[in-house]
């Protein structure tokens, strides 16, 4: 049996296409911490790496493999599917999570809410205004800082997926993910690429787990 070491899943991204995909148990779910939270007194009932947790992921990745168009890094669907090596980082201001890698064809970043790697530590709330890093405008956005800040900038959406990556520090790790494709496109510098056509994806993940 396999078993993957988690190191982000999105709740929202689940929560939202399971309603859709399984709507019993949705309304399952809620019944069930709706009454935990009376029995409690208003403790929250469910670790964020509880079972039920990792359940209802893979109920949604189940129908997403059934169902989805769902591609690969080199030919991304609707949804993509990856194992390779990628570097992360928190990025922002300590709210989103990138993670950037490459095949021989594809740039690739992932981004999302920092709140959802495991392991995060609750802090105060964040502002209800505050829009999630799963929107693109935003990502994109945050992602721009640190190339800013290293003296590069492209108003291109998908040269700033290359400047991220391209300023991300530190070791790279083997991960497997599925994403929502967010933007997909050719490369906006194909003089600096080596051999063929390169192509730049940028997805939101619904999981990304160390790989052996």
């Amino acid at each position: 049996m396999s078993v993957r070491y988690y190191l982000y899943v999105s709740d929202a991204k689940v929560d939202m296409m399971l309603a859709q995909i399984d709507p019993a148990y949705a309304r399952k779910r809620v019944t069930e911490f709706s009454v935990g939270l009376t029995m409690a007194g208003a403790k929250r009932t469910v670790e964020a790496t509880g079972p039920d947790r990792i359940t209802r992921l893979e109920r949604v990745l189940r129908h997403l493999e059934d169902h989805a168009d769902l591609g690969t890094v080199d030919e991304p669907g609707q949804y993509v599917h990856g194992v390779l090596p990628m570097q992360w980082s928190v990025i922002g201001d300590g709210d989103t999570v990138y993670f950037g890698g490459r095949t021989e064809r594809t740039v690739v970043g992932l981004g999302g809410s920092a709140g959802h790697v495991l392991g995060t530590v609750a802090g105060e709330p964040p502002p209800q205004t505050r829009l999630s890093a799963s929107v693109p405008p935003v990502l994109l956005d945050r992602l721009a800082a640190p190339a800013q800040r290293d003296g590069i900038g492209d108003p291109d959406a998908l040269a700033t997926v290359m400047q991220a990556n391209g300023v991300l520090r530190g070791p790279a790790q083997t991960v497997e993910f599925v994403a929502k494709r967010m933007l997909y496109g050719p490369c906006p510098y194909p003089e600096l690429q080596r051999g063929g056509d390169t192509a730049v994806l940028l997805g939101s993940p619904l999981y990304v787990a160390l790989v052996d």
